[in-house]
């Protein structure tokens, strides 16, 4: 397959359909989609989509009042924080980290749970290319459609390499053969449920690595991959990226900077039939209380898009939406 905005595509002109980035000397965003007799309006003018289609990618074009604008087919990264959303979505940075920590490469067969909105799914269809496997697993029907929307948007299609159920992880791994996975990704509420489900599902030497955004998700996963015995000492750390105002002798930090997103915890599944070497050291017998606990989107502080955000986020995917104005 080929995909629409990979080298090869960016190599050639615009033609009508393309989805175009617009940047002014402020480096403020605007995307639009490329139509024939078309016109872009702003508060500072309007251009016809004609005078960009035929036209390479990098190409300035000026509105009516003089405001240019240099033209580029989006990133992923733009795209992904600009597309229709239901739920939160990966950030880039760490979806890079993922795809680079779990080692996902070309041809790998690769289960995700937890869809939310396709972003992290397109990083890993990239990455596993079209003679690999991706199984993204999503509990929500209509999270799903947004999904399939958003990613099939991107890549100008289905993707040969994707498949998409609705359901949950552990009744789906047990419909596959065990070890028929070389990589799992969870970004759950729970993925500490999950830690059987990762054994059945991960060859000897595959990698589980998981999406976690507090600190008691993050402990209580790592304890419980300790305590499963059947994976190797888990890692946990977070990325965060602070940019720089660079301006002749200016040079500083940026004022704001993408703090915590989440925490990224990775394992790698052992052989059948071989324990962990046993640590020193253990949680205190009763460190968990679950009757204590209540796992729920509201307890641990994330904001819930409504049913009804929902219904007209899939209703305009359906009707051909794209990024929103500003990206």
């Amino acid at each position: 397959m080929t995909e629409p905005t990979g080298a090869a595509q960016r190599r050639g002109l615009f033609k009508a359909g393309d989805r175009v980035q617009l940047a002014d000397t402020r480096g403020r965003l605007n995307t639009i989609v490329l139509e024939t007799g078309k016109v872009f309006h702003s508060h500072r003018g309007w251009f016809g989509h004609d005078e960009l289609i035929g036209h390479p990618e990098g190409s300035v074009v000026a509105t009516s009042a003089g405001r240019r604008y240099v033209a580029m087919r989006p990133l992923l990264a733009d795209f992904v924080l600009s597309m229709p959303r239901g739920a939160a979505v990966v950030y880039p940075k760490d979806a890079g980290q993922i795809v680079a920590m779990a080692d996902v490469y070309p041809g790998a067969r690769v289960i995700e749970a937890g869809l939310g909105s396709g972003a992290l799914a397109m990083s890993l269809l990239r990455a596993v290319g079209d003679q690999g496997r991706l199984v993204s697993v999503e509990r929500r029907e209509d999270f799903a459609a947004i999904a399939r929307a958003n990613v099939e948007g991107w890549f100008g299609g289905p993707h040969p390499a994707w498949d998409v159920r609705v359901g949950e992880l552990s009744g789906i791994v047990q419909q596959t053969a065990p070890g028929d996975f070389d990589r799992m990704v969870l970004d759950l509420l729970d993925p500490w449920e999950q830690v059987a489900a990762a054994h059945r599902a991960l060859a000897p030497g595959g990698v589980l690595i998981a999406y976690v955004a507090t600190t008691t998700q993050l402990s209580r996963l790592v304890e419980t991959v300790r305590a499963d015995g059947r994976f190797a000492e888990p890692e946990a750390w977070e990325a965060l990226v602070r940019g720089w105002h660079v301006e002749g002798l200016a040079v500083r930090p940026e004022h704001r900077m993408i703090g915590h997103t989440g925490f990224l915890v990775r394992t790698r599944r052992l052989a059948d039939g071989v324990q962990a070497p046993e640590r020193r050291r253990r949680p205190a017998p009763g460190a968990y209380d679950d009757q204590a606990l209540a796992w729920s989107p509201e307890a641990l502080g994330e904001r819930q898009a409504s049913d009804r955000k929902i219904r007209r986020v899939r209703r305009s995917l359906e009707q051909g939406g794209g990024p929103r104005d500003g990206a």
